[in-house]
């Protein structure tokens, strides 16, 4: 299995652990049990941090399409050799539609970590900026599940055995698979 694959593969649990013990050391919040609280806000702090390390190599990994992005601006096509592999039918604006997504989902991800890391730094518990922080966590968990929904097709064929891995089909896989009923 390729790099990319792994690092997306390792994602989507990281994902899912920050987002739960986010959501546990909120309820937490408003217990009354100090104890409780702290090992919730351990826990979300070491997924989230493991998350965030894992982004960044994906991020990594993505450098060439930010590099586009930052030439081109968001939704911009530009003739280049990737430009053949989108899929055939698609307009500008739904092209657009698609890079503005992933444009949304890294600068949530930057506000989200950006003020987790505030966080560490001030006393957070209660204050205005953790409940900024769990308001822009709740909206890039939005948009991050459908992120990675829309990626389904293209991870679950990167598995080992999934027959388009050994023919080297990965690539191409998320937009040729065709899902019967």
């Amino acid at each position: 299995m390729k790099k990319v694959f792994v690092i997306d593969w390792v994602l989507v649990p990281l994902f899912a652990a920050s987002v739960f013990t986010g959501f546990g050391l909120h309820i937490a919040g408003h217990g009354d049990s100090h104890a409780l609280w702290h090992n919730w806000a351990v826990a979300h702090i070491v997924s989230s941090l493991l998350f965030t390390v894992f982004v960044l190599w994906h991020v990594r990994m993505h450098w060439n399409w930010y590099k586009g992005l930052f030439r081109t601006g968001p939704g911009r096509r530009r003739k280049s050799p990737g430009c053949e592999r989108s899929r055939p039918g698609i307009t500008g604006r739904a092209r657009s539609r698609r890079s503005r997504v992933t444009v949304a989902v890294s600068v949530l991800f930057a506000a989200v970590a950006l003020t987790g890391y505030v966080l560490l730094a001030v006393s957070g518990a209660g204050s205005g900026i953790g409940l900024w922080h769990y308001r822009i966590g709740i909206a890039a968990a939005v948009l991050f599940c459908g992120h990675i929904i829309k990626r389904a097709p293209v991870l679950r064929n990167s598995l080992p055995g999934s027959g388009r891995q050994a023919a080297g089909k990965v690539r191409q896989a998320d937009w040729r698979v065709r899902r019967t009923v």
